[in-house]
């Protein structure tokens, strides 16, 4: 990361590059008309400016470039069309590296216009096009099915008609002439012609079509439906539907019109028909003849808007990205405002002190490049504002970062958590996770995606993988700490190892093997890292790794609780607030190791000496009867003193917290409020008149009774809270715990238990069920879980001791930070 200069404040911070946040300015540019554009933008290139909104008190429709934007909003929309269109037509944009060509901005928005235009009018003549032929296609089902119905009905009555007349041939009465002949010469007139309407209805409604017919006719019509094979594309909706040919037939045009009203209502296509044989297989031919020639044109017309859409993707990318660019730099434009001669515009924004250099040298450029015979103007003003905060952060802190602000984003200088939690964070949760084979197999998926990783960032990933991918080297921290930790309690897989050498114990005859530890013997030097493998598997091996677990998560908590507590101290330096060291800072760090810091000093101690003291009733006691003897509970010379000593500070800290800080600040209050009335007086310059108003117009908020119940609540807050994230510091040892448990049985009662029957089946599903639970539970399930609660050991444990978390984020004008997404 590049060099900085030297910081502000008290300079007592180690010069990292994460301790503090950058430090701010706020600068005025002043640019004429002629190269505001073109400064704006040169910017947006370098993206260490964050603009301030001059025109807070307008309207977007009053502002000076809202005409430009909402061009460019009409020219996104275009681009949006041609998305979709090209989707559509399985069209991508080209991903070729973009070269641009000196586009003008009016140009693109006249060719935007005109392939919008075009486009438009190929799909408009193509969608004609294909419902003209969808409604040919199903013409042509109905002259075939309707045409089949009709033979089929003429067959039946020249069968019926001779079976009629050979009936009649044979009888031999002598009225059957005389009835046929009677029959026979009926007025034509008097006979009862029938209508009737084809077409198609979709198979679900053809039920409730018949019934609808049957009911509005009272029965008086004749209705064929015959079922297509083949769903058909619908010529209103160009969707795939399965279809019934009809054919009603009716009397009179009352019935006529009940029908088309039916068929309106229920979707129905009609088509024409013609019960002459000799037309219908005329209309059959001219219908094929036309849907061959639709069928031409269609494709010929889809050639040529896949074109068109190809040669628009392979610019397409290029004109997006302009044409967001270009609205960003007219929305920053409008945030500035106009000065009174209207010949320039006043931007005021903050950056950082390094870029100053940088800005100017962008402005000195857009000047040159706009041929304008007036320069930019660079200045900083002073103010009393909270500038934002900015962490120049890369690929491997971006994530510890994150873990950060997802709780506060820092105030203006703060110190930063971020820091520590590089090394804290992991090591908290390879603790909790402490497996070396689980800890290979998470380091086997990181080390996949940071190898990958060019690929994978241009690739559209899932919400989930694409947080698993962001966090990949905070991946890779918690798999290298978890091996670490996985090494010292001695488990892959649970299963532990003489890795480092053989064991320090042996069996004192063939009979200790399930006995206590009591049945091993010292042979060797003790094992020299890690937890000895003769511990697992023995029955003394869960209370000995509860009350190691135990003690090792009440060191590690008050070590890293009194780390929070130093942080404090720094952040009083380097703000020059001399009341939180003195009220703050000194009293917390008495109170908390009055107590609990005492308790590591009892649990070392005990590690170091081998003694057999009860540290519970040594700290119960300890408040309950401190006057008395020790006993046996004794481990060093003096501890009875030491107690009443460290009991006496941990009562007096709570006094110090509490009373004194109210009473400081509103004597503060008072003088600096005395200071500034005779300053008031004094003062000439129209602005220094109105920070002093606005500064005493703060501090006349000041009440004492809302400083003394807040630092009331703060005390109790961090009196209590010692006793309380002491104790949350033991989900330490219960997840490592539950984590060892659980591999442990899934080891002896899955895998174990498949590979004593000695069958190659039952070993391969035994081997297939511990794969799946062990990434299942302890690497996906187990891995959350630790992650979670390390997350909270940070967020509550350890950063409510210093930090403040109520800042606000550096967001520049940057062209790589626009948002994916349209706008």
């Amino acid at each position: 990361m590049a060099d900085r200069g030297g910081r502000g404040g008290g300079g007592c911070c180690p010069p990292l590059d994460l301790m503090r946040s950058e430090p701010m300015h706020l600068v005025q540019i002043i640019i004429p008309m002629e190269s505001a554009h073109l400064t704006v933008s040169y910017l947006g290139d370098i993206g260490l400016v964050q603009f301030k909104d001059l025109n807070a008190d307008k309207s977007p429709f009053q502002r000076t470039y809202a005409n430009q934007i909402k061009r460019c909003g009409e020219m996104a929309r275009k681009l949006r069309f041609f998305r979709e269109q090209m989707l559509k037509a399985s069209i991508s944009p080209s991903t070729t590296p973009m070269t641009r060509n000196n586009i003008d901005f009016d140009d693109l928005e006249i060719k935007l216009g005109e392939l919008e235009t075009e486009l438009v009018e190929v799909n408009a003549n193509s969608e004609k096009l294909q419902r003209t032929y969808n409604e040919l296609l199903e013409y042509k089902l109905v002259l075939h099915k309707a045409g089949e119905f009709f033979h089929s009905a003429r067959n039946d009555a020249a069968a019926q008609h001779r079976e009629t007349e050979a009936r009649q041939v044979g009888d031999a009465s002598l009225d059957s002439p005389l009835l046929l002949e009677q029959e026979m010469q009926i007025d034509p007139s008097k006979q009862i012609k029938l209508g009737f309407i084809s077409g198609l209805v979709p198979k679900e409604k053809s039920m409730a079509f018949e019934r609808i017919l049957f009911r509005a006719t009272r029965g008086n019509l004749f209705l064929k439906q015959v079922p297509i094979d083949d769903p058909v594309n619908d010529p209103v909706s160009g969707e795939k539907i399965a279809k019934n040919v009809f054919v009603i037939f009716y009397s009179g045009e009352r019935a006529k019109t009940k029908i088309l009203k039916i068929c309106e209502a229920f979707g129905a296509n009609r088509y024409p028909f013609m019960d002459d044989v000799g037309k219908q297989l005329q209309m059959i031919d001219e219908v094929s003849a036309k849907i061959q020639e639709l069928k031409t044109t269609i494709d010929v017309g889809l050639l040529h808007r896949d074109n068109l859409l190809k040669n628009i993707g392979y610019q397409f990318e290029l004109w997006y990205h302009l044409v967001r660019k270009e609205k960003s730099v007219y929305h920053t434009l409008n945030m500035l405002s106009l000065d009174v001669t209207k010949k320039c515009l006043v931007a005021e924004g903050w950056s950082p002190v390094f870029a100053a250099n940088q800005i100017q040298d962008v402005l000195q450029r857009a000047t040159f490049d706009s041929k304008s015979q007036v320069g930019s103007i660079f200045q900083v003003l002073q103010t009393r504002e909270s500038p934002p905060t900015y962490f120049r952060t890369n690929k491997f802190t971006s994530a510890f970062q994150e873990i950060v602000d997802a709780y506060g984003v820092a105030k203006y200088q703060e110190a930063n958590p971020g820091v520590y939690s590089i090394i804290t964070f992991p090591f908290l949760f390879a603790v909790m996770f402490g497996d070396w084979g689980h800890g290979l197999c998470l380091l086997a998926v990181t080390l996949f995606l940071i190898f990958r990783e060019k690929k994978l960032s241009s690739q559209k990933l899932g919400d989930i993988m694409e947080m698993v991918f962001g966090g990949r080297y905070l991946i890779l921290m918690m798999a290298i700490f978890s091996i670490y930790t996985g090494l010292i309690y001695n488990e892959f897989f649970s299963v532990p190892f003489k890795i480092f050498g053989p064991s320090a114990y042996a069996c004192r005859d063939a009979s200790c093997r399930d006995a206590t530890i009591d049945g091993l013997i010292k042979v060797r030097r003790t094992y020299p890292f890690g937890l000895d493998p003769t511990w697992h598997g023995s029955r003394s091996e869960l209370p000995f790794l509860n009350s190691l677990k135990m003690k090792m998560s009440i060191l590690l908590g008050v070590a890293q609780m009194n780390l929070g507590i130093v942080m404090s101290y720094f952040n009083g330096m380097f703000f020059r607030n001399a009341l939180n060291i003195w009220f703050q800072f000194i009293p917390q760090l008495i109170f908390l190791n009055s107590l609990f810091g005492y308790l590591s000093l009892l649990i070392i101690v005990k590690w170091c000496t081998g003694a057999t003291a009860d540290l519970y009733h040594v700290m119960i006691y300890m408040f309950l009867s401190p006057t008395d003897d020790l006993g046996e509970n004794q481990l060093f010379p003096g501890q009875k003193t030491l107690q009443l000593v460290l009991l006496l500070l941990a009562f007096i800290s709570v006094p110090w917290m509490l009373l004194p800080k109210p009473f400081l600040l509103k004597k503060q209050y008072e003088q600096r409020h005395q200071g500034q009335a005779y300053a008031m007086l004094q003062a000439t310059d129209n602005g220094s008149l109105e920070e002093q108003d606005h500064d005493s117009h703060h501090h006349e908020e000041f009440e004492f009774s809302e400083v003394f119940v807040h630092q009331l609540i703060h005390t109790i807050e961090f009196v209590l809270g010692a006793v309380s994230n002491t104790a949350s510091y033991l989900r330490l040892w219960a997840l490592s715990l539950a984590h060892s448990e659980l591999s442990s049985v899934f080891y002896d009662k899955v895998l174990l238990l498949a590979w004593g029957f000695n069958n190659v089946i039952i070993l391969i599903i035994g081997l297939i069920v511990f794969i799946f639970a062990t990434v299942g539970v302890l690497l996906v399930m187990e891995t959350l879980s630790a992650f979670l609660h390390a997350l909270r050991l940070h967020w509550v444990e350890f950063m409510n001791k210093f930090y403040e978390g109520d800042g606000y984020k550096f967001s520049p004008f940057s062209f790589a930070l626009l948002a994916e997404e349209d706008e």
